[in-house]
């Protein structure tokens, strides 16, 4: 049975009579308050081994009492609560000394455990503090999925640590190195990012480690790559599985060693950066197919960070779209409101683009329309016709067997008109060159023969039976066309 002494800090009273009879139940001895000047009479003369308090109290808020209670008392575990669940909540919680912070409502079970951690560990742990008065919004949503995050980013602000980020494109990936960086301990160095997918492949490493003059033909002078640029801050490396396998060595003696040479450098150069890394693969794929080292994954993936899609967090469209309707006015645009059944229109929409998607259509909401309002006609007609089909919609269409024949002809109908068109855009008035046909039935092949594989789980008998193609005939597919394939689920 658990011991010790927990004071409790809420203005609402049913919160109080709950906490108290759970923790009671787990053997600790509670007392409640109100208000936050009891709480803090209480801590001035010693009681308690652990204080809950919520941020909004009545005659103070917590945000300024916490600071005083760990300035007397800096190995009492502090837990803060509160309804106001956005990123700077959390943040704030952090930097003014919590253990840790729960956004309302939460979890009883989950506190209870939070609580019992907190009381075994050692009482000589104090968290550095930041007196400045954090503002802005780096990120935003008040959904559970993005208070994980939020409590995530708080307990990372003050290390180090290697965080490699997953999500679809468009999640907002960079926006969370951006907040790491910008709130972390290393926020007055320089945060440098590079995109691994928009650099050519020879060029990588050169672009990171720099290269000397006459390393290669046109290196006319000595070069600082992105490390160097990044001494004392943090490196952000984007769509890190793109990286070729020859700079992924390079990289991971780096990360095992602190020190880099120059592309036709001798001398190794000791650094010193965070590295977060981010991608929209899954790199376990990549490395059952030999495109991406193991033990690079371990270095990098230290702490995981997966940013939810947009669709499951739709709670969070309309401050999201305030947020850029915001954004739009402050450069000079009419502000809009956006209206209750629009909104509703845009959180049954499927988000393809995901938060990138919802920003454009917001500024072009802001730019195009006079009207204040934002109603469901102008939801409607700016998302009348869906985004292109994509790889993970036919999957969907398939996985569910209600892809209907006329529909999916005129889709890749459609397809190859585009394409041929943009051939002979691409050519002018000469023709394209030969192999016309291979080189458009390939296109065509890849994403419908990808779709059926991701529709059965990397499944080839089954996804041959759904394509009406003999099995033998969908393997040499798979293997010409060079498919990734995905690990059937045992």
């Amino acid at each position: 049975m658990a011991t010790g002494n927990i004071l409790i800090a809420d203005d609402d009273s049913a919160i109080r009579t709950v906490l108290s009879q759970a923790l009671s139940r787990a053997g600790y001895d509670v007392r409640t308050t109100g208000t936050a000047a009891t709480l803090w009479r209480w801590v001035q003369s010693g009681d308690g081994d652990l204080v809950i308090t919520d941020v909004v109290m009545p005659d103070e808020n917590a945000f300024e009492l916490l600071p005083k209670m760990k300035k007397l008392r800096p190995d009492l575990p502090i837990i803060v609560m509160s309804a106001q669940n956005t990123f700077m909540t959390a943040i704030k919680a952090s930097e003014r000394g919590a253990y840790d912070y729960l956004p309302k409502p939460f979890d009883l079970r989950e506190l209870v455990s939070i609580v019992g951690r907190a009381m075994s560990e050692p009482k000589n742990r104090v968290r550095p503090e930041r007196p400045e008065d954090l503002e802005g919004m780096p990120l935003v949503g008040r959904s559970p999925a993005m208070q994980e995050i939020y409590r995530s980013l708080a307990r990372l602000m003050q290390t180090d640590l290697t965080v490699m980020i997953t999500g679809e494109s468009g999640t907002g990936k960079e926006l969370v190195a951006r907040a790491l960086h910008d709130y972390g301990k290393r926020k007055k160095g320089p945060f440098v990012a590079i995109n691994m997918a928009a650099i050519p492949r020879d060029l990588i490493e050169s672009e990171l480690f720099g290269h000397e003059k006459g390393a290669f033909t046109g290196a006319s002078q000595r070069s600082a790559g992105r490390f160097e640029q990044a001494e004392g801050g943090t490196l952000f490396l984007d769509e890190i599985g793109d990286m070729p396998m020859e700079a992924q060595t390079r990289l991971l003696r780096v990360l095992q060693q602190s020190e880099y040479t120059t592309v036709g450098g001798r001398t190794p150069i000791k650094t010193n950066v965070r590295i977060i890394a981010a991608t929209n693969k899954d790199l376990r794929i990549l490395i059952q197919q030999g495109l991406f080292r193991e033990d690079l994954f371990f270095r990098l993936n230290v702490v995981p960070l997966r940013l939810p899609p947009l669709r499951e967090r739709t709670e969070d469209i309309g401050d999201l779209a305030q947020h850029f309707f915001a954004q739009a006015a402050s450069e000079g645009l009419p502000l809009k409101h956006i209206e209750a059944d629009a909104l509703e229109r845009l959180k049954r929409y499927r988000w393809p683009g995901n938060i990138r998607e919802l920003e454009n259509l917001s500024r072009r909401l802001a730019a195009l329309y006079p009207q204040e309002s934002v109603t469901v006609q102008l939801i409607d007609a700016e998302l009348a016709s869906d985004p292109p089909a994509t790889t993970s919609g036919i999957a969907s269409s398939l996985n569910s067997g209600r892809a209907r024949e006329p529909e999916r002809a005129m889709t890749l109908s459609g397809a190859m008109d585009r394409h041929l068109a943009d051939l002979f855009r691409e050519h002018g008035d000469s023709l394209p060159p030969p192999g016309l046909y291979h080189r458009i039935l390939r296109e065509l092949e890849y994403p419908l023969i990808s779709a059926a594989l991701t529709a059965t789980r990397g499944n080839q008998i089954k996804a041959a039976e759904l394509l009406g193609l003999n099995r033998n005939t969908l393997r040499k597919k798979v293997r010409d066309l060079d498919i990734r394939l995905m690990r059937s689920p045992r």
